[in-house]
């Protein structure tokens, strides 16, 4: 059986060219080898090295819309964020940290770990109310307690909602209080310009994009100052202590480069918008399923389904045996054994979502083996019901 796999916003497949650029690590033989060096060293292998992360950083840089200085490599965005987390607590020690309750574990996990995490609400949709951002921060200012950050993510990462992030910049600026944005799900997919953007910290992973696991990158605003989380080197300009991950940054930086191409992003966006409308027309064909989400602001390679009467865990199962892979935010596939945060925050059923999700190596036979096995599974669980 032929497997078709719709669960890239979880992780994607490396890209050919992030392949080619770690070739030269994993193949001696060839005439462009690359030595096991530090990139901290003056030899020639160092220096050899040394280019490779540099332009790395670069392609980085360009694609999210800042100078390479700015971008502190980080072995993923869960780093980034504790990293974030960390670095605005030790700047402002005792104050509180305001999250949405849609924001990813990693954010409010980190967070909850070192200070008091005020919750802001969110609507139907999964978006942040910026009437409350407004009014948790005069609040704050008028009891003399500013929260060290506010976070915001960029886009959701169960049903793909776009957030408000300017605006909440915007009012955390009248305050000068920091501002952190999860951008792991929307970079990548989305344009994001991190200068123009204002926020102070952002933090993103590569293999969400088409890049290797176990890189990614905390941008840091240019004259911000954050104390490192990890010591014990000068690497990353004294921010991130430890040996570079050489494979990983040569990957993330083809995989930069690669989406920074004119046009590339908006012609992979119009492609997996294609392949999610036709995911969704045929789910919604089929009585009792909803999508959830932002119909107007939401990532295109994204489709959160609801699935009225029926728990995720046995749709998933019978997807896969059909060789289809998808997943859900749900207690039955994670390793919490709890209901989905962002859908219980969002008011709907936690317990009944599917997320399909497209990327770039997504073809029509994938799409349509979803359609097909859809209909037939959840016709076959309903009627065991009955």
């Amino acid at each position: 059986m032929s497997r078709h796999y719709l669960d890239h916003a979880s992780t994607s497949p490396p890209r050919p060219e992030v392949r080619a650029a770690v070739g030269p690590w994993l193949e001696p033989e060839r005439p462009d080898a690359l030595p096991a060096a530090d990139p901290g060293r003056v030899h020639t292998e160092g220096r050899m090295v040394r280019a490779v992360v540099e332009d790395a950083r670069q392609a980085v840089a360009e694609l999210l819309g800042t100078r390479p200085r700015q971008v502190v490599f980080t072995s993923g965005a869960t780093e980034a964020v504790h990293a974030a987390v960390w670095g605005a607590l030790r700047a402002h020690p005792g104050a509180p940290v305001l999250a949405a309750a849609v924001e990813h574990s990693c954010v409010r996990e980190a967070s909850a770990r070192l200070a008091e995490v005020v919750e802001l609400p969110v609507d139907g949709a999964g978006r942040i109310e910026l009437g409350a951002v407004d009014e948790r921060l005069q609040q704050a200012a008028a009891a003399g307690r500013l929260p060290a950050v506010v976070h915001c993510q960029l886009a959701n990462h169960e049903v793909g909602t776009m957030q408000p992030v300017a605006e909440v910049v915007e009012l955390c600026r009248r305050h000068g209080v920091w501002v952190h944005v999860d951008a792991a799900a929307a970079a990548g997919h989305v344009p994001i310009d991190f200068d123009e953007l204002g926020a102070d910290l952002l933090s993103v992973s590569a293999h969400k994009l088409g890049g290797p696991p176990g890189c990614g990158a905390l941008l840091v605003r240019r004259g911000l100052r954050v104390e490192p989380l990890l010591l014990g080197g000068q690497q990353e300009r004294g921010r991130r202590a430890g040996l570079e991950n050489l494979w990983g940054i040569a990957g993330f930086g083809a995989a930069a480069a690669v989406l920074a191409e004119p046009g590339r992003l908006a012609a992979e966006a119009a492609e997996a918008r294609r392949h999610t409308e036709a995911v969704v027309a045929a789910a919604t064909a089929v009585a009792g399923v909803a999508v959830l989400g932002d119909p107007d602001r939401h990532l295109a390679h994204l489709a959160c389904l609801s699935m009225r009467g029926l728990e995720a865990e046995p749709v998933l199962l019978g997807l896969d045996q059909a060789g289809v892979a998808v997943h859900s935010g749900s207690s039955c596939s994670s390793e919490a054994l709890e209901p989905s945060p962002v859908l219980a925050a969002m008011g709907v059923d936690a317990e009944r979502s599917l997320r399909v999700s497209v990327g770039w190596s997504t073809t029509d036979a994938d799409v349509d083996a979803f359609a097909a096995a859809f209909p037939a599974v959840v016709d076959r669980l309903r009627a065991l019901r009955h």
